[in-house]
């Protein structure tokens, strides 16, 4: 994948790329995550959890189009049987509280991850950063504002990062971002609705 991963692209301080990436380009490339994301969780005979959905794990070619990589801690099982993972693996950051707490991996523990992702896409912020405080969850530091409609005042607004012309369309993305990292699983949407909203 010639332009690397997507965390290279958003994140990577010593190359000339870094941030750049447009608003639509950004767009684009949640729209081809999700639809990937369906794919595992529901296109596909059997059902595949990533279990480690980040941005280092999304890959973007010469277009730009995103593509999951990395499937060395996905899991296999039948679509409607409950998988049996019991050990907690992945990045933190990425972990929804459920599976940090049970070791139970579950779609909605990867629309947990994906939602995170959508949080760094929109504020140009790490899973967990550094503030003048000290480390920050993305989650914690995001959340709130999205809530409280100020989602402007979160936005990547690094040099070189263009302004945010599609600011109807990214608080669309950020109210979906913090439907995704809910607490409780059971009130995240599924793959499928999530590519319905985009």
């Amino acid at each position: 994948m010639c332009d690397g991963s997507l965390d290279k692209m958003l994140f990577n301080k010593m190359g000339s790329n870094a941030g750049v990436l447009s608003w639509e380009q950004r767009l684009m490339i949640v729209r081809g995550v999700a639809e990937g994301m369906l794919y595992l969780h529901e296109g596909w005979e059997q059902q595949v959890l990533h279990r480690d959905i980040k941005a280092s794990n999304v890959l973007l070619d010469a277009d730009m189009t995103a593509k999951l990589g990395d499937f060395g801690l996905a899991r296999l099982h039948e679509h409607g049987q409950h998988p049996h993972t019991t050990k907690v693996v992945g990045t933190l950051g990425y972990l929804a509280p459920e599976f940090a707490r049970t070791g139970k991996a579950t779609t909605s523990t990867d629309v947990y991850s994906f939602g995170v992702v959508l949080l760094e896409i929109l504020t140009g912020e790490r899973a967990i950063h550094k503030q003048s405080h000290g480390p920050v969850n993305i989650v914690d530091f995001a959340v709130p504002r999205i809530v409280n409609h100020s989602l402007a005042s979160i936005l990547d607004q690094r040099p070189g990062v263009p302004r945010a012309n599609e600011l109807k369309a990214l608080e669309m993305i950020g109210q979906l971002a913090a439907t995704c990292v809910q607490l409780e699983g059971k009130g995240r949407p599924t793959m499928t609705d999530i590519v319905a909203v985009l």
